[in-house]
């Protein structure tokens, strides 16, 4: 089976027009993939314990947040315990359970399971029993645009003029940048690259992780569990979080 029928699909628009926008509005969505910025259309539970996939020895398992191994390093693909949508939405009520947050989607032996905390995988996925995603789209208020070959960020209600610095919410002045998807629109997380190096900042142009990273992934890490994933050597990637502690 195609692992990526197992998730709901949104098309990636980068926008680099005439005017300097360039912004995507949506991404893809399947479980995480060390070459592709890729998600699955899902919500962590906040009312559990986050568990956080980690790369060990070419395979993939759990640990929280103190580091402790939970869930063993079996897999050689996972994704966030978090929502499966085209299960949620299953023509096979019997199933539609396993598409909630207290499952996360893995691949052993070349063969797609949901697994529960405890590491148990209690559901194989069947193509029959995928449903459609409902299309959900948040407009962002911000977006990044090019002048003058640097990067910036604007808030589309208030700009109008680039000869105007004080229209733009961050003056252009980076080699790159990529607003996050989060759930607070107001106050997005931004990848930003200057000098080859990446790091965090928020809207008020803050910087909230060091220009310490080779590369910092576009996915929904920041959305489902407030981490970010990150690489110094451009090869082995790991997550971080809003105080740049590495898990």
């Amino acid at each position: 089976m195609d692992f990526l029928k197992i998730f709901s699909v949104w098309m990636l628009t980068f926008w680099l027009s005439g005017n300097g926008y360039a912004q995507e509005s949506t991404a893809k969505v399947q479980p995480r993939d060390e070459s592709a910025d890729v998600h699955e259309n899902i919500k962590k539970d906040k009312n559990e314990t986050l568990l956080i996939p980690q790369k060990s020895d070419g395979k993939f398992g759990f640990i929280n947040t103190e580091g402790k191994v939970i869930i063993p390093h079996l897999y050689s693909n996972v994704g966030f315990f978090a929502e499966d949508c085209q299960l949620q939405n299953s023509p096979n009520p019997k199933v539609r359970v396993f598409g909630s947050a207290k499952y996360a989607a893995v691949r052993y032996l070349g063969k797609d399971y949901r697994i529960n905390r405890a590491g148990k995988r209690v559901y194989a996925y069947r193509d029959s029993d995928l449903g459609k995603c409902p299309h959900e789209f948040r407009k962002q208020l911000f977006h990044a645009y090019v002048f003058n070959d640097n990067y910036g960020i604007i808030e589309d209600s208030r700009f109008e003029n680039p000869g105007d610095y004080r229209q733009f919410t961050i003056y252009p002045q980076y080699d790159y940048l990529h607003i996050l998807e989060g759930d607070d629109l107001e106050n997005p997380m931004i990848i930003a690259a200057k000098n080859n190096r990446f790091g965090i900042i928020d809207i008020n142009n803050r910087v909230i992780v060091p220009f310490e990273y080779s590369d910092i992934k576009r996915n929904f890490s920041w959305k489902l569990a407030q981490l970010f994933e990150v690489t110094k050597d451009g090869q082995n990637y790991f997550f971080i979080d809003i105080q740049n502690k590495a898990y």
